[in-house]
């Protein structure tokens, strides 16, 4: 039996190199014979660059920057030579012909200005910046990277990016022309001026912001409303945020010389969005600088169409199965890129109904297997995640 394992991480629980190990490790039990092909899955988030230094054979950087309340944190980048990058990838990043001696950095933003950084109560847009992010990928061309590839999820910010472009040298003033700095979304009312006189903006190297957000900066689809609730933000703070955050861009995109009957245009871009807006910021501060889809330049660097096709059972899952899960990143990412009657086993710590009646319609062969008693507390089903995902699993494939 060919075999491939392939999660996401389990939030809070479990991260995804360690479920694809413990479940290798209960395949093995149960069928010692099993060929098993692994991928720990990431959408730019959490493990971003950690699994791509693993499974491409690249270095891992690890650098103390300001995190998003500015106290220190544990910046994480894999710098790789472009090499080991596979050409699927390298057209996606639009880097094909790239030099044997270029290195390429996959810096995670969520090491940096990331959400899990932050306990409950630190978790709070008004006091978040990126300019860690910036750091980071300063660090990251510092190391020798000649391109940059930012990971973009799972993010604690909703600056627009400003913070990532004072790290970079972007300078703000008040109305009597003195400094601004630290620069978050309670401090944009101070903000009459942006000026920068730094050279790195324009000599930065290639960027590529690896994003599946499609949502635009702003508006009712947009950074604030959608994401902001989950990042801490409150529901009367919406307009007062939105109307910081409309002022802070056009203002980034006067600075870098976008003409002003361009500026609704590129405020509702797809992707400008994500991320409370990092992405608007760099492609309009950095000359070559561009989105890419996430989960497909992930599933280019792991090689998942070619170990997918090559097996005949799939055991993935994440940590939650629900309509947030069908944007086609991750677990359902992979799934799309099946035949549909491949047997899939999705081991998940618990699973919407009306979702996986969806997926199920669509794929006959797949079964969703929730690991957690629904009557237990989140915390104990937290705790037990590494346990229950082993005991579903040995269930589910001891009659395969």
């Amino acid at each position: 039996m060919n075999c491939l394992v392939a999660f996401d991480k389990f939030k809070g629980a479990l991260p995804a190199a360690e479920a694809v190990n413990l479940a290798v490790a209960a395949l093995k039990v149960a069928h010692p014979s099993a060929v098993v092909d692994e991928a720990p899955l990431t959408d730019g988030g959490e493990g971003f660059a950690t699994i791509l230094a693993e499974v491409l054979g690249g270095e891992l950087h690890e650098v103390d920057v300001p995190g998003p309340r500015f106290h220190p944190v544990n910046g994480k980048f894999a710098l790789i030579e472009a090499t080991s990058i596979p050409a699927p990838a390298l057209d996606r990043l639009q880097l094909t012909g790239a030099s044997a001696v270029d290195k390429i950095a996959f810096v995670e933003m969520a090491s940096a200005s990331g959400y899990e950084s932050l306990s409950d109560k630190e978790r709070d847009p008004w006091q978040a910046s990126t300019f860690g992010t910036g750091e980071l990928m300063k660090a990251a061309v510092g190391a020798g990277a000649k391109v940059v590839v930012l990971g973009i999820g799972g993010s604690a910010t909703n600056d627009c990016g400003a913070g990532a472009l004072e790290a970079l040298g972007v300078l703000y003033y008040d109305r009597e022309l003195q400094s601004v700095s630290n620069i978050t979304p309670a401090t944009f009312k101070l903000v009459n001026t942006l000026g920068s006189t730094s050279h790195l903006l324009d000599t930065f190297p290639p960027v590529r912001i690896a994003c599946d957000v499609t949502n635009p900066l702003l508006g009712e689809r947009g950074a604030t409303r959608i994401f902001g609730p989950q990042k801490g933000l409150q529901e009367e703070d919406f307009d007062r945020l939105e109307r910081q955050m409309n002022k802070m861009g056009r203002r980034i995109l006067g600075l870098f010389g976008k003409s002003p009957e361009t500026w609704d245009e590129h405020l509702a871009e797809p992707g400008s969005g994500a991320a409370g807006g990092i992405g608007f910021a760099l492609r309009h501060a950095l000359p070559d600088s561009c989105f890419v889809e996430g989960f497909p330049l992930v599933a280019d660097l792991l090689g998942l169409e070619d170990k997918s096709r090559k097996a005949d059972l799939i055991i993935t899952g994440e940590g939650r199965l629900d309509e947030s899960s069908l944007g086609g990143k991750g677990p359902v990412g992979l799934l799309q890129m099946l035949d549909r009657n491949k047997r899939v086993l999705f081991l998940t710590g618990s699973a919407e109904m009306k979702t996986t009646d969806q997926l199920q319609n669509e794929f006959p062969n797949l079964q969703v297997i929730p690991i957690s008693d629904p009557d237990w507390p989140l915390e104990e089903a937290l705790r037990r995640t590494p346990e229950s995902l082993r005991t579903k699993l040995l269930e589910a494939i001891k009659d395969s």
